[in-house]
């Protein structure tokens, strides 16, 4: 039996910076426990996707180095703290220094973070990093985003409490509630002259190569363009010119929640090859069944990617031909059913609300 870690001042927090889909947590968290957050990250060209939240921050000199990270130490060491809460990052050498002096400054440590690299992931999910398991051995305790790698850790550190916190994005619970009619749907594909039968929608930055915009691309060309449109909704510095494919619809960036409720509202089904995260929280919440690809050493996938149910709230595809077949033949009344049951599964344990109560199980 783990035994929780107490509180009696303030937590203190370190991020790279706070984006809008973690403002809730952070803002219901800050009603729960008294903390202050500083952040590392200012620069424009890594911020330039993400929307900012309206969080209070407190910005943290640091100097950044092909990955790896000095932060000034002397803010997590004011005696208004006893809990630090910091990421679960090898490459953050102030945390080393923060865990191996944990015996002289007597701080409460929480290590938050995936637990696992996405990248290694399927190397890590059976022998994990040595790194990480050395860090989790020198912490109180850990917030992992998801079950699967909670359960993994638990496992090799059966008496240290680790919390699977259950990702989510900020207004979910508005999202969920919201009802989709069939009018709204035929009204706003009229709107945006979306004319195909069949509607594909992709939401997320191209931010790297993972999202696997080859197999899109050949989805895209491969299916018969009169019977199936795809909408795109992000930037990125991988984004590929749609402009030659008449049944694309490219809206870039989209922040305004009418439109994307618009556009949410006339697809059928959220369609991201690989490197699926987050976003699918949102497209699950708007009754969208995911379908992807299985993840392999070629197709990386994020941790997020457990959420998926492959029959049941999605569809997980060994390659390009079973994807192409699917898409063609799934009937109406099996997407329905699919939507619906992710829909459910948001409900049931994707709230922000949820997520806070996950985090502070960890707490006396």
């Amino acid at each position: 039996m783990f035994i929780k870690i107490s509180v009696e001042n303030k937590i203190i927090f370190l991020q790279p910076f706070i984006p809008h889909y973690r403002e809730e947590f952070f803002q219901l968290l800050g009603e729960k426990v008294d903390r202050d957050i500083y952040v590392y990250e200012s620069s424009p060209t890594k911020l330039k996707y993400f929307q900012q939240s309206n969080i209070n921050v407190k910005n943290i000199g640091n100097i950044q180095w092909k990955g790896f990270l000095i932060y000034n130490p002397i803010p997590f060491l004011s005696g208004k703290y006893d809990t630090i809460v910091l990421m679960w990052h090898f490459g953050h050498i102030t945390t080393w220094l923060l865990l191996l002096t944990k015996f002289i400054h007597r701080k409460k440590m929480i290590l938050f973070g995936q637990g696992i690299s996405v990248k290694r992931y399927l190397k890590e999910e059976i022998k994990p990093d040595w790194k990480l398991k050395y860090q989790l051995k020198l912490a109180d305790g850990a917030w992992v985003y998801m079950e699967k790698e909670q359960k993994q850790w638990a496992r090799i550190f059966p008496r240290k409490p680790i919390e699977a916190l259950n990702n989510t994005i900020s207004n979910i619970s508005e999202i969920v509630q919201t009802e989709i009619a069939a009018t709204d749907k035929n009204k706003n594909k009229k709107k945006y002259g979306i004319t195909q039968r069949r509607i594909l929608l992709f939401c997320a930055r191209f931010e790297n190569p993972y999202r696997r915009v080859d197999l899109l691309i050949e989805t895209i060309k491969r299916l018969p363009s009169d019977e199936f449109g795809v909408i795109i909704i992000g930037a990125g510095v991988f984004k590929p010119d749609f402009g030659e494919y008449p049944n694309v619809y490219d809206f870039g960036t989209v922040y305004d929640n009418q439109i994307k409720y618009e556009l949410f509202s006339i697809a059928d089904i959220y369609f991201q090859p690989g490197w699926v995260g987050l976003s699918i929280v949102e497209a699950m919440a708007y009754s969208l069944p995911v379908f992807t690809f299985k993840r392999t050493d070629e197709i990386k996938q994020c941790v997020e990617y457990s959420y998926i149910s492959d029959k049941e709230n999605g569809m997980l595809f060994n390659n390009m031909e079973e994807c192409l077949q699917v898409l063609q033949n799934i009937t109406d009344d099996e997407i329905n059913a699919m939507g619906n049951n992710a829909r459910q599964m948001v409900k049931e344990k994707l709230s922000v609300s949820s997520m806070v109560n996950n985090a502070l199980n960890i707490f006396v």
